[in-house]
């Protein structure tokens, strides 16, 4: 029996997008034991998926170090055929290269690449042929799979589905609106104009964490719209994904929750400010929809990850999209 490890202890988009290669191992291995390494936290999200044997939890917030050294045990101690690291800093190099498997497969980005077994290129460009992130993950097992693009997917429990199912009663869609870069966001005020002016006759969900309640209050309050709803701290990560299945339409930013979506195939609008669809985080939906300025800005793209501020402190990118780019993609509530 193969025995695969995944090492992906970055934010929860990128745990989410990793899922696919689960998914590709499964088909192609059906009876191998497959595990997956994530930051504490971030465990939730791999609840109920099938064709996980065990979620391996590495605390980088306390005694980091020791806690790296005592999951570098626990992996050797798991003796793995492959283990296969879809990061590219320190940290997860080192467990990858002292793994003891048959086999270490990392991206070349990665510091410690060269005592890989196998390093594979991880180009990011702004031109529209950039790969997307799923299949520039996938390039890492191409070698012993395919090259065919499988979309990651999340697993909501049925209880998941019951409690987001509780707030449907009637067309809704969901907002969320939170990131952890500034330069990624959708500035507040525009926000708040598109909830003032949503159709009526839909249901406003604001989704988020803990961290972006008061910042949902804040969007509740100041739009004015009888029909919003702060779950912004009361939904888990996988029943926020089970609500934003049923949803007419889910805005995000280039976050987290974007690939919540694409994990459950729920129709997603996905604005891009500092970033641009090029880096390859684009949505995987069968309904989804691009959101982005229509200026030509030479400073766009600022960068991969965005910015705590805007470097030319205009924030264009930001700043001219019009409420109505994603207003245009709401169909009246009678045909939905």
């Amino acid at each position: 029996m193969q025995k695969f490890l995944i090492i992906q202890t970055a934010f929860i988009g990128d745990v989410v997008l990793a899922t696919a290669l689960v998914e590709k191992l499964a088909r192609f291995y059906p009876d191998a034991q497959i595990d997956f390494l994530v930051r504490k936290g971030n465990e939730s999200l791999l609840q109920n998926n099938p064709h996980l044997h065990e979620v391996l939890i590495w605390n980088k917030k306390e005694k980091k170090t020791r806690n790296l050294f005592g999951m570098l045990k626990q992996i050797r101690r798991n003796r793995y055929d492959k283990v296969i690291n879809v990061q590219r800093f320190f940290s997860t190099g080192l467990l990858t290269a002292f793994s003891g498997a048959g086999e270490t497969i990392g991206f070349n980005k990665n510091p410690l690449s060269f005592l890989f077994s196998r390093k594979i290129t991880h180009a990011i460009t702004k031109t529209r042929q950039s790969k997307h992130e799923v299949e520039r993950n996938n390039d890492l097992i191409a070698s012993f799979t395919d090259d065919s693009l499988i979309r990651p997917v999340l697993y909501p429990s049925e209880k998941d589905r019951e409690v987001a199912g509780s707030f449907a009663g009637r067309p809704y869609v969901t907002i969320s609106p939170g990131s952890v870069w500034f330069t990624k966001k959708f500035p507040t005020d525009k926000w708040i104009d598109l909830i003032r002016d949503f159709p009526a006759g839909y249901s406003i969900y604001l989704l988020g964490g803990p961290d972006n309640k008061q910042e949902c209050e804040q969007l509740r309050e100041q739009a004015g719209n009888t029909n919003v709803t702060v779950l912004a701290g009361r939904l888990s990560f996988l029943q926020s994904a089970a609500l934003m299945k049923n949803a007419v339409i889910n805005y995000v930013n280039d976050s987290g929750p974007l690939h919540f979506a694409s994990a459950v195939n729920a129709p997603v609008a996905a604005i891009f400010c500092s970033t641009v669809p090029a880096f390859g985080f684009t949505p995987l939906s069968d309904r989804s929809f691009i959101i982005e300025t229509t200026e030509n800005l030479p400073c766009r793209p600022c960068g991969l990850h965005g910015h705590r501020e805007c470097p030319e402190k205009h924030f264009r990118c930001a700043r001219t999209i019009q409420v109505g780019q994603l207003l245009n993609i709401i169909p009246p509530v009678s045909h939905v």
